[in-house]
C-alpha cells in the first residue's frame, strides 16, 4: 500500500469566475449582518456586509480611475486595519493583481521588492515603511475610493494571476508566488474538513493580514460562508484576548502556535458557552499547548498543514479522531501523497509531502522563476519540502522540513537573507544564523558570528533593525571562536544548535 490519499476530486470551479465577488456573494443573503467587527478594549468597529461590499466596489472603480488596467500589480503597504481587506479586494474585484507585504518590511526591504513585481501603484499608510514610487496612494486618498460608484466584477477564467504574495526560501531570497482567482474557490474543501465552518460562526483570528493563514483563515472564509469575522483592533496585545474571546461571543479562535503560548500566559480559564474549538497553522502545535489550551477553555485546537503556494489542505477536524501528534488527514477533494526520489512511499515510510499539481488550491507559479517552479515538481505532484509519514488510514504524522528554513512566531525565515545582511558589518569575519530551543515550546533566531573580540550588541541590532523586518531579527548574538562545517564546506546548522547549549 503506498502513500497516496485521493477520494475523488474537488467540485470544479466555475469557467467563469471572479474571487472577490465569490467571496462577497454570501454576506447578500444578510446585508445588515457583521461581517467584520474589529474589537477594541472600550468599542468595537462594525461593518455589515453591506457596507463591506460597497467600500470594495467603491475602492475598485478609484483604483481604476487612477488610470490602472486590467493585470497591473499593486504593491499594499497597509497595516492590520480594515483598509487593508477593502484595498486587497477591491483590486481583485476589477482584475488589478494585489501584492500584500508584511507592514514589519523595511524601506530597504521594500526596494527589491518593487525591483521584482514592478507594480504600477503602491497604497501606502504613511506610518508603514517604503521604498519611493512614482504612483503611490496615501490612506486617505485611498479611503475616498470607497464611497465612489461601484464597479463591476471582472469575471473571466479563473485560472489567471489574481494576486502575489512573498515568502522566504531555501535560496535565501523571498520568493513571489503568484495565485489565480481559483485558490478562493479551493478553500471551501476546509470548510467541514478543518472548521466546521458554520454562517453563525464568529471567527476571531490574531494575525497579520498580509499571511494568508489571516487573511484566508480570518477573514476571506467567514465571508466566503457568510460568517462573522472578528479582529483585534491595532493596539491590542495578546493578553487582551481571552476577554475579548469571552465577551464577544466568539465562537472560533484562529492563531499560531506562538500566539496561543502568549494567550495561555495569563493562566486563566476562559472561552464560554460559544466558543467551540480553536484553529492553529504555520508551526507545529506541540501536545503542551493544545492541553495547556484544553484546560483553559475546555475545547480542542484543531491543526492544519498548507504553505503559501497551496491553501492550507492537510488538517483535524472536530469529530474526527486523531493519532497522538497527527496532523490530521488531508481534506475530501485533495489529492496528496508522501513522495520518495523514485514517486510515493510505501505506507509508515518517511516521504516528502507533495500536493497533486491539479488541485485548485495550488500556485501558478514563482513570479519569473521558472527554474525555481519547474524544480519544485516531479511529475504530476508538488513538492512542498516538508517530511512525514502516513498511516493506513490516510493520517500524517509530520516530521519537519528537509531544509533548514527557521521559524519565527509562525513565519518561515531563511538564514540566509539575514547571514546577508549581518555579513556585510566589517569587524564580523563569518556568520551562521539558525533557530535554537530557548525553553520548552520557544525557539527564537541566534546568529553565531566569529570575529576577533565580542562585537557590542546594541550596535549589532541598531544595524540590522534598520535592514530587517523585527521578526526576521536575531534575538541572540553568540560570539563563537569558529562555525562547524562539513566535508563540503557548509555550515552544520544542526551542530550550531548542539552548541548552543549552556546560552541563555
Amino acid at each position: 500500500m503506498m502513500s497516496i490519499f485521493d477520494e475523488g476530486p474537488p467540485p470544479p470551479c466555475p469557467a467563469s469566475f471572479n474571487m472577490a465577488a465569490y467571496v462577497l456573494a454570501a454576506g447578500r443573503r444578510t446585508p445588515e449582518k457583521d461581517a467584520l467587527v474589529v474589537l477594541g478594549a472600550d468599542a468595537a468597529e462594525r461593518w455589515s456586509f453591506s457596507m463591506l461590499e460597497h467600500a470594495v466596489r467603491g475602492t475598485a472603480t478609484g483604483l481604476l480611475n487612477l488610470g490602472l488596467e486590467r493585470g497591473d500589480r499593486v504593491l499594499m503597504r497597509l497595516g492590520n486595519t480594515v483598509d487593508f481587506p477593502i484595498a486587497y479586494l477591491g483590486a481583485v474585484a476589477v482584475g488589478l493583481i494585489p501584492v500584500p507585504t508584511s507592514p514589519a518590511l523595511t524601506a530597504f526591504e521594500t526596494e527589491r521588492v518593487i525591483a521584482e513585481i514592478a507594480p504600477s501603484a503602491v497604497l501606502r499608510d504613511p506610518a508603514v515603511a517604503c521604498a519611493d514610487h512614482s504612483l503611490t496612494i496615501n490612506l486617505t486618498r485611498l479611503r475616498s475610493f470607497r464611497d465612489m460608484e461601484p464597479a463591476p466584477y471582472d469575471f473571466d477564467d479563473p485560472n489567471r494571476p489574481a494576486y502575489i504574495i512573498f515568502t522566504s526560501g531555501t535560496s535565501g531570497k523571498p520568493k513571489a508566488v503568484v495565485h489565480a482567482h481559483r485558490a478562493c474557490w479551493a478553500r471551501q474543501m476546509m470548510f467541514d474538513d478543518w472548521y466546521t465552518l458554520r454562517p453563525d460562526d464568529r471567527l476571531l483570528h490574531a494575525g497579520s493580514f498580509n499571511w494568508t493563514y489571516t487573511l484566508g483563515t480570518g477573514l476571506l472564509d467567514p465571508w466566503t460562508r457568510g460568517a462573522t469575522a472578528m479582529i483585534p483592533a491595532p493596539e491590542a496585545q495578546a493578553a487582551d484576548l481571552p476577554d475579548l474571546i469571552t465577551e464577544h461571543d466568539v465562537t472560533m479562535f484562529a492563531a499560531s502556535p506562538g500566539i496561543y503560548r502568549q494567550v495561555l500566559k495569563s493562566e486563566q480559564n476562559f472561552g464560554g458557552p460559544s466558543l467551540r474549538h480553536g484553529l492553529s497553522a504555520g508551526e507545529k502545535l506541540s501536545r503542551r499547548l493544545a492541553d495547556a489550551w484544553r484546560g483553559a477553555t475546555g475545547t480542542e485546537i484543531y491543526e492544519a498543514f498548507g504553505m503559501s503556494e497551496c491553501s492550507t489542505f492537510i488538517s483535524g477536524a472536530p469529530g474526527r479522531v486523531a493519532a497522538p501528534d497527527s496532523l490530521g488527514r488531508p481534506q475530501a477533494g485533495r489529492r496528496v501523497a508522501l513522495l520518495g526520489e523514485s514517486g510515493p512511499v510505501k505506507i509508515q515510510t518517511e516521504g516528502t509531502i507533495a500536493i497533486h499539481r491539479t488541485d485548485p488550491g495550488l500556485m501558478l507559479e514563482y513570479l519569473n522563476d521558472e527554474t525555481e517552479t519547474a524544480g519544485r515538481q516531479q511529475g504530476e505532484w508538488f513538492l512542498t519540502g516538508d517530511q512525514a509519514i502516513m498511516s493506513p488510514d490516510g493520517q500524517i504524522t509530520y516530521l519537519g522540513r528537509n531544509d533548514d528554513m527557521m521559524n519565527a512566531g509562525g513565519i518561515r525565515v531563511s538564514p540566509l537573507e539575514v547571514e546577508a545582511v549581518l555579513a556585510e558589518i566589517p569587524d564580523l569575519l563569518s556568520v551562521a544564523v539558525t533557530d535554537v530551543q530557548l525553553k520548552a515550546d520557544v525557539r527564537v533566531i541566534a546568529a553565531f558570528y566569529t570575529a576577533a573580540t565580542e562585537l557590542d550588541e546594541t550596535d549589532l541590532r541598531a544595524y540590522v533593525s534598520m535592514k530587517l523586518a523585527r521578526y526576521k531579527q536575531p534575538r541572540l548574538y553568540i560570539h563563537v571562536p569558529d562555525l562547524p562545517v562539513g566535508a563540503n564546506g557548509k555550515v552544520r546548522r544542526q551542530a550550531l544548535q548542539a552548541r548552543f547549549g549552556g546560552h541563555p
